[in-house]
């Protein structure tokens, strides 16, 4: 018994990248479109997590294989191939992305706990913002985050499948929306959770977090499973909610439009435990959110500066830093995320997404940079797939801001 705990818990010690992924990608918009999802379709596009899941896992897995092909980074071998202007119009337009919508995971953080004690959410903001800050300037930050994030992703477990044990869903129910169906007038929600769960985004920093964590070509077995539990554990999470909601809000007619209101929602139905429950497990979304958008946001930005990418730098730290202190100040003074700023992070959203899927897919098949750890012909026909997907919201989105 104690050797399998042993195992165990050199197994859970040797994940890192792919929670962090994993974290970062779920944040309160994932769990309020989720939310969305089952209380107005029910059990019927639980498929559509299981896809997006499926095809984050490629990318995820083939950008690991990056990092571990080299010392250089990923934004690093794009600046050598292609040149410096689209390396920094990715790094760039990573940065403006996450800032531009970090207003929304300070926000989470604040009405988690805003409506757990019925307090305003502007000092839980403050608070959980400097919290983060403070995490930056830890020596090994990296290691710090690495054990934070599984925190975060543990209590989002224990939220949301306590909600689901109470819940009671319907067995059902659940297997019929393994079978993908599309329901009248769901494509906007299925396109949204799509690209909220498939973040290229997040697949292109996990090139860089095996390279944090000192991981090489022989750590390949290592880091390949990480990146598919990470990514396994995404989908798993927001499954969960989109059954909680089926299972309870569905039933009683009631439309959610954000995860607050689901939270409130399950009070009168299931009591008081059911919405402290779900507000942690919205706490856990936000926060890793919070801390792993900026990351990527500094990291990234640094990288494109010249300021390499490594989270020890001090320029890198003051970028991440940066973005939470900007997401913090509009949170507080608007109170919510600006239209005009979700417009704008979408329109660079649509410019920096097939850039950063082709740059992935073409680096991976790169020979001299990849060495053995090239792309397999199925690897390519997945990556080639998703990368239409991405392609394919690009140009809807595109289409719904701009026509």
């Amino acid at each position: 018994m104690s050797n399998l705990k042993n195992t165990l818990l050199e197994w859970v010690q040797s994940l890192g990248p792919g929670i962090i992924t994993a974290a970062l990608v779920f944040g309160p918009g994932s769990l309020t479109l989720a939310s969305k999802i089952g209380s107005l379709y029910a059990y019927q596009l639980l498929w559509v997590g299981i896809v997006a899941a499926f095809f984050m896992i490629v990318f995820t897995r083939m950008a690991a294989r990056i990092g571990l092909s080299g010392e250089a980074t990923l934004l690093t071998v794009i600046r050598d191939k292609w040149g410096k202007l689209i390396s920094a119009f990715i790094g760039i337009g990573v940065f403006l992305v996450v800032a531009s919508f970090q207003a929304g995971n300070s926000i989470g953080v604040g009405i988690a706990f805003a409506e757990l004690y019925n307090t305003s959410p502007a000092p839980w903001i403050i608070g959980i913002t400097a919290l983060g800050i403070g995490l930056l300037f830890f020596t090994s930050f990296y290691k710090i985050l690495e054990k934070v994030m599984m925190i975060l992703v543990g209590l989002m477990l224990v939220a949301f499948v306590g909600t689901l044990i109470m819940v009671k869903p319907d067995l059902g129910g659940i297997l019929s929306g393994l079978v993908p169906t599309v329901p009248d007038g769901s494509e906007i929600l299925i396109i949204a959770f799509v690209a909220s769960s498939f973040s290229i985004v997040g697949a292109f920093y996990q090139s860089y977090l095996v390279q944090e964590r000192g991981w090489k070509s022989d750590h390949l077995q290592k880091a390949s499973r990480d990146s598919t539990v990470g990514i396994v554990l995404l989908g798993l999470i927001g499954t969960m909610v989109v059954i909680s909601a089926a299972a309870v809000l569905h039933v009683q007619s009631i439309d959610v439009k954000s995860a607050t209101d689901m939270a409130k929602a399950l009070e009168p139905l299931l009591g008081s435990q059911a919405k402290s429950l779900f507000m942690y497990g919205m706490f856990g979304a936000s926060f890793s959110s919070l801390i792993g958008n900026a990351t990527i946001g500094g990291s990234l930005l640094g990288d494109a500066l010249g300021f390499k990418s490594q989270l020890h730098s001090t320029r890198v730290r003051l970028l991440i830093a940066l973005i939470m202190i900007l997401g913090a100040t509009v949170a507080i003074v608007f109170g919510k995320l600006p239209l005009e700023l979700i417009v704008f992070a979408q329109g660079i959203t649509i410019l920096i997404v097939p850039f950063i899927g082709i740059a992935i897919l073409a680096v991976a098949n790169d020979g001299l940079q990849m060495g053995t750890l090239k792309n397999t012909t199925l690897q390519n026909i997945l990556g080639a797939v998703g990368l239409l997907i991405l392609l394919g919201l690009a140009i809807t989105n595109a289409r719904t801001l701009f026509f």
